[in-house]
């Protein structure tokens, strides 16, 4: 089936089988390979990325469903100037082997967004093999801080 797609700003026009995710129609057809595919089960959020605003395990959804805007990582920098959670990532070296830091990422720019005040719960869902939670959390925050100061 042919649909489009609109991912980071762009309107993307691709032909899928039914069952094809989300996850893989990004990384295979359209060469987007910011969100990772890590259980493929929707256990990791390595896969995460925003539908319409709105975080959501790309692994777990259907390509063909999805009629609204895709960000993912990749979409997130303003040409060389990075997004401020991206940016607070590195500040606070919340990253390790990187493999989940784009699912990391977007789900922490969704809890910013929507002001959440249990960080830790609202990202429970994103696991990090390398265990970098202490850091990832101080990035959320520097975030939030630097919001309420604007």
């Amino acid at each position: 089936m042919d649909i489009s797609l609109e991912v980071n700003g762009r309107t993307e026009h691709v032909s899928v089988e039914p069952g094809v995710t989300l996850l893989d129609c990004l990384r295979e057809r359209l060469d987007i390979t910011g969100p990772k595919k890590g259980c493929d089960r929707g256990q990791c959020g390595a896969c995460t990325v925003h539908v319409d605003g709105r975080p959501v395990l790309s692994c777990l959804t259907l390509a063909a469903t999805v009629k609204r805007p895709v960000t993912t990582v990749d979409g997130l920098a303003d040409g060389d100037r990075l997004h401020p959670v991206q940016q607070a990532f590195v500040d606070r070296d919340a990253l390790q082997c990187g493999f989940c830091t784009s699912g990391q990422i977007m789900s922490a720019v969704a809890a910013v967004e929507q002001g959440v005040d249990d960080v830790r719960e609202f990202m429970s869902g994103n696991i990090c093999r390398c265990s970098a939670y202490p850091n990832i959390v101080a990035a959320v925050q520097q975030v939030r801080r630097a919001d309420a100061t604007v």
